[in-house]
């Protein structure tokens, strides 16, 4: 698999992960319930991590420039932005 397709999945899983902080965040906040939190937040920042090295990765073997490089990790401080980077960046790379 190629590292661009590599990127694509991991944009998808850390923008699903970082979603699901909208279903966890009112468990612990409102009823007390912190399990689901630590599950989601833990494997958020596993795929949060991956996803920024796999960035960096791919701007190194593609020659990214630094402001897209940096609009990517930006973009999964947002939390639809991994999905926008996908739409708009990386599905025209992989065809």
């Amino acid at each position: 698999m190629k590292l661009i397709q590599q990127l694509r999945i991991l944009a998808w899983i850390e923008g699903f992960t970082y979603l699901a902080f909208g279903l966890t965040m009112p468990l612990k906040y409102l009823y007390g319930i912190k399990e689901p939190n630590l599950i989601v937040g833990m494997t958020h920042g596993i795929f949060f991590i991956a996803y920024i090295v796999w960035v960096l990765l791919a701007g190194l073997k593609y020659k990214y420039s630094f402001s897209k490089i940096s609009l990517f990790c930006f973009a999964s401080l947002l939390p639809i932005g991994t999905f926008w980077i996908d739409y708009k960046y990386l599905k025209k790379e992989v065809q």
